[in-house]
């Protein structure tokens, strides 16, 4: 992990040779040698931690409190360094907000050594607990760094489909199995300068050059989508999906783990604050989302324009296709109350890829017949079908590609709540 230090010192020679002692491929130093330069890199930048000299024209007391006042939502380490080695003087540095008071001249070995304790203990206090890398709060911190290097960088948001279900399925001993066979990957891929963290369960980060960022990315959906195989049982790979257990979850079709990465570069835009820049993240790991093959989409700006109208329709349309007219005009009036667009004209599908297909199977087991057959085009590979019959066998309505099986008869409350689920499972 590439943590940041800076050095505030006015004697260039003495903050050139600190900075030697300290800085190498696991920690950037910047050398600062006003108070005004000072004050702007430690907003922009955020470092882990701050090294000040008493050779700037201010108290170091009096910098000290300042900076606890500047930083206080983010705690860099602050390191004083005073030519004084009075035990009153020490006192007063440490007691307005200094983590360690060092004396000059100093040895350069312990110096080193006390700050690499320093910053060790501020990394081991960001790092998620299972996997020890940095979460997400060091992440946004990394983020808010690199937008100060011009277009120097490329971020890959990284999202494991379906890990959530996969964990209802096969428990969270066997989910902890296929993180730590993908953060494996992930680090066989990156060099020594790349910076790669765990944001959320079942979401990673990796910052690295532009240059680099498409070759990880192929290589990641490549190796995970090999791998894969391993993490099911026989039964779910011969079948050739997971189903959910239990009453509440016990029609619904899962597909297999897959990889969906979004890559912004900071060749293509630039961004004001790093909050803007993982919102562009998430929109663009959204459309790399396949069901059931690892993807990833690069920002273009002729990309970005290209599918937002799109992702609007799948968020709003519904299609229902059921054989009682009564309970079609009671599904239609109750969705189009809910504010969805609802449509039941087969034709229409030609022209609208709705989020949500909803197939009455009927009696013949016709129904399931146009749901096979929807899901072997390639414009339905987002939309998600539920299928209600009377006949109550869930492997053969879901083996004929149905997301969900609701048996006949049903609750429309039912039916909203998973309309819901759906949806909002599209969005996020």
């Amino acid at each position: 992990m590439l943590s940041d230090a800076i050095i505030i010192d006015t004697r260039k020679e003495l903050s050139v040779k600190y900075k030697k002692a300290l800085a190498s491929a696991e920690t950037s130093v910047s050398v600062v040698n006003n108070l005004l330069e000072a004050y702007k890199y430690i907003q922009q930048n955020e470092p882990d931690l701050i090294i000040i000299s008493d050779s700037i024209p201010e108290s170091l007391e009096e910098f000290c409190h300042k900076i606890r006042v500047l930083t206080y939502n983010m705690r860099p380490i602050i390191i004083a360094l005073s030519k004084s080695a009075d035990a009153s003087d020490r006192i007063k540095i440490l007691e307005s907000g200094a983590d360690d008071f060092i004396s000059e001249p100093v040895n350069i070995e312990e110096f080193k050594s006390r700050i690499k304790a320093h910053l060790r203990r501020e990394i081991e206090s960001n790092l998620d607990n299972k996997t020890l890398l940095p979460n997400k709060k060091y992440s946004m911190r990394a983020l808010k760094r690199i937008l100060s290097r011009k277009n120097e960088w490329a971020v890959l948001l990284i999202g494991i489909n379906n890990f959530i279900p996969y964990k209802e399925v096969y428990t969270e001993l066997a989910a902890d199995r296929v993180i730590q066979a993908f953060i494996a990957i992930m680090q066989s891929a990156l060099s020594e300068l790349d910076f790669l963290s765990r944001i959320s369960d079942d979401e990673f980060m990796i910052i690295t050059h532009p240059s680099s960022a498409e070759k990880i990315a192929s290589f990641l959906t490549f190796a995970f989508d090999t791998i894969a195989p391993k993490f099911y049982s026989n039964e779910d790979y011969k079948r050739g999906y997971m189903l959910l257990q239990g009453d509440e979850f016990a029609g619904i079709r899962v597909e297999f783990l897959s990889v969906a990465i979004g890559i912004v570069s900071g060749e293509f835009d630039s961004f004001p604050d790093a909050e803007k820049l993982l919102t562009k993240l998430y929109q663009i790991k959204s459309i790399a989302k396949l069901p059931s093959k690892s993807n990833f989409v690069v920002d273009r700006p002729k990309l970005s324009g290209e599918y937002s109208s799109e992702l609007e329709r799948l968020n709003n349309t519904i299609a229902i296709f059921e054989k009682d007219s009564a309970l079609e005009l009671l599904l239609r009036t109750t969705l189009e109350l809910q504010g969805y667009d609802v449509i039941s004209d087969i034709e229409e599908l030609k022209e609208v890829k709705p989020a949500i297909i909803l197939i009455d199977s009927g009696n013949d087991m016709k129904g399931l017949e146009l749901c096979a057959g929807l899901k072997k085009k390639s414009e339905y590979a987002k939309t998600t079908i539920i299928v209600t019959s009377v006949r109550h066998d869930k492997t053969v309505v879901l083996n004929s590609g149905a997301d969900l099986y609701i048996p006949k008869p049903y609750e429309i409350a039912t039916i909203i709540k998973w309309v819901e689920y759906f949806i909002n499972r599209m969005r996020y």
